[in-house]
């Protein structure tokens, strides 16, 4: 199974667009890899399992309707931001990171599939002032401390099936870390619906923040 078709065994309704934009990102990020150390380099190999469809996990848990606005915080390289922004073409995504060099990449990459519903920004969480219906991230920190860099990006109006809140990628055994976290929270097991030893452990978290 190659790489396009690793993704469209999971989702089979993209459209002919989408198909070339996912097919394209995995040369282009070798490229920059080349350049700037954007993913591991053990994760290369890996590339469309470990982070493209990795970070589409998250549109498992939800469909996010036509309008909704979403922040990542700490995107890296672009994950999961640039695969959930080609998957959610009407949906608007800001995508931030602290290290300049990897906002760069994001710009470049997105610029070269064409993702006009993205834009990426040079800064902290904390220094972000607008409002979202979600954040997303992939285990930039442990979540209490996360949750505190974000606690007022929320809009008060909700339109999606779950309240505005934080969709969040991370594995392993959370029981310690999320002990503090005194909000209405759920997980969600990748195992269930992908294929693959890399997401035994691997979870969607969602805290409700509104």
């Amino acid at each position: 199974m190659n790489n396009e078709q690793l993704i469209l065994s999971y989702f089979p309704d993209l459209t002919q667009k989408q198909i070339e934009q996912f097919a394209a990102l995995g040369d282009l990020y070798q490229e920059w890899n080349e350049k700037i150390n954007v993913i591991s380099r053990k994760d290369v190999d890996n590339f469309y399992e470990r982070h493209v469809l990795h970070s589409l996990g998250i549109a498992k848990v939800i469909q996010f309707k036509k309008g909704t606005r979403l922040l990542d915080v700490g995107c890296g390289g672009g994950f999961p931001g640039i695969p959930l922004a080609i998957l959610f073409p009407e949906c608007e995504f800001h995508l931030v990171d602290s290290i300049g060099k990897k906002i760069k990449v994001v710009q470049e990459v997105a610029e070269a599939i064409g993702l006009t519903n993205l834009q990426a920004t040079h800064a902290r969480a904390e220094q972000i002032k607008d409002k979202y219906d979600f954040v997303i991230s992939r285990a930039v920190t442990a979540m209490p401390k996360f949750l505190q860099w974000i606690t007022n990006k929320f809009d008060k109006q909700d339109k999606n099936a779950y309240p505005n809140g934080v969709f969040y990628l991370k594995g392993g055994d959370l029981k310690e870390e999320m002990k503090p976290v005194k909000r209405h929270t759920e997980y969600f097991d990748l195992a269930d619906y992908f294929e693959g030893e890399f997401f035994e452990t691997k979870k969607v978290v969602y805290v409700r923040m509104n």
